[in-house]
């Protein structure tokens, strides 16, 4: 019974099933890039979903494809000795009550959206999880570093790479004023910034306009201080109230 253990153990860590697993390693690893450089392209949108995101469902997703290809290694090359149903079911259903997982720390408030890279490490400890069950142990391992480094030090990333800032802006002008776009463009554009296309927003309560959109830094270094940009807005004529936020939508 020790003999017959020890043989089942060892095969999960024999050289095909090891070899095996660095080519999904460089797999996985190929997936990461790629998906950071798609999600760069949104970070520098200043959009919620950037490169961390895009990097690890791109990933996550490969992992899962990865490991269909190579049926034969799966629980150490046994499963024809007591696999009593599909895997790839049981996959499935655990991806999508991930899914469901994941939605559910998705947050909104405004024009800010917090929660995706959250739910995007879900998914991919999913994959991590998977992984391990089907016997991908070395897989699952470098899975668990790229994932852990993609999270801790992506974010560097983006801060050092060319990005342009966004900022929510919301005016209140006072009662029965009717502010003129041209003005408010003027002033946005004096301090560095543009008003992003289709967030403008026009909102009539008790006889007064707010006025709600997204100011996009032209560059990175372009764009003054958020405190500047309120001093600017503030002096516009007939701004009785106004609030700014850093914006990720």
């Amino acid at each position: 019974m020790n003999e017959l253990s020890f043989g089942n153990l060892a095969a999960y860590w024999s050289t095909p099933v090891v070899t095996t697993n660095i080519v999904v390693f460089f797999n996985l690893l190929g997936a990461l890039l790629l998906g950071l450089v798609v999600g760069y392209e949104r970070t520098y949108h200043g959009r919620a979903a950037g490169m961390r995101t895009y990097g690890l469902v791109c990933m996550a997703a490969a992992a899962l494809t990865v490991i269909a290809g190579y049926p034969n290694y799966w629980f150490g090359g046994q499963v024809n000795t007591y696999l009593a149903a599909d895997p790839t079911r049981i996959i499935q259903g655990i991806v999508t009550g991930i899914g469901f997982l994941g939605a559910g720390v998705i947050m909104r408030d405004g024009f800010n959206i917090s929660g995706l890279t959250t739910a995007a490490s879900i998914w991919a400890c999913a994959a991590i999880g998977i992984m391990v069950g089907v016997g991908f142990y070395t897989s699952a391992v470098l899975l668990t570093l790229l994932a852990a480094l993609c999270m801790m030090w992506v974010s560097k990333l983006e801060k050092w790479l060319p990005s342009r800032p966004a900022i929510a802006v919301t005016l209140e002008f006072q009662k029965n004023f009717v502010p003129q776009e041209h003005t408010l463009r003027e002033v946005v554009s004096g301090n560095g910034y543009e008003i992003a296309s289709g967030s403008f927003a026009i909102r009539s309560s008790n006889e007064k306009l707010e006025w709600h959109f997204v100011a996009i830094a032209m560059s990175k270094n372009s764009g003054v201080p958020m405190n500047q940009l309120a001093s600017g807005l503030s002096t516009l004529e007939g701004v009785e109230d106004f609030s700014l936020s850093h914006a990720r939508n």
